[in-house]
């Protein structure tokens, strides 16, 4: 299986930062993206976006992986697992802080669907606006439609 890895580490704000695709109309404040169940489940989509919620406030731990098919699935060390899906029409895959939406981490990938598949660990160990919580993001060519599905789910 071939993959790509990328760290990430950089500070967001209000439990939350984005994978969109570049052209992507981003309205952070549209509740379309952040409906109850969504915020619960830890990930918000609309076209071209897809919003990950995370326990922190600020720092953001992880890293961000580029498969050529769906990892193994290794829930049992994590916390929480979700997935869904983002259509990248123009060709680049971004990670954009909240509110400012300044990009992160900016990658070229094959124009098409995509699913991601966002794991969260350590959430517990968050006090405050600040903890060891860490995200790992799995993202893969799927025409699997972008519906959020919740492999497993946190409770704290």
């Amino acid at each position: 299986m071939k993959r790509e890895v990328y760290k990430l580490h950089f500070y967001t704000q209000y439990n939350q930062f984005y994978i969109v695709d570049k052209d992507a109309s981003l309205d952070t404040a549209s509740t379309d993206l952040w409906p109850d169940d969504a915020v619960s489940e830890r990930l918000g989509i609309v076209e071209g976006t897809i919003g990950v919620y995370t326990e922190c406030y600020g720092p953001v731990k992880g890293e961000l992986e580029i498969l050529d098919e769906p990892g193994r699935g290794e829930y049992k060390k994590y916390d929480h697992v979700v997935e869904g899906g983002i259509d990248v029409v123009s060709g680049v895959l971004q990670i954009q802080d909240c509110p400012n939406s300044s990009v992160q981490l900016e990658l070229k990938v094959n124009p098409g669907q995509y699913r991601v598949r966002v794991y969260s660990s350590n959430l517990a160990s968050v006090q405050g606006d600040e903890g060891d919580d860490y995200y790992k993001i799995e993202i893969w060519p799927e025409k699997k439609g972008i519906t959020r599905k919740v492999l497993k789910q946190y409770n704290p």
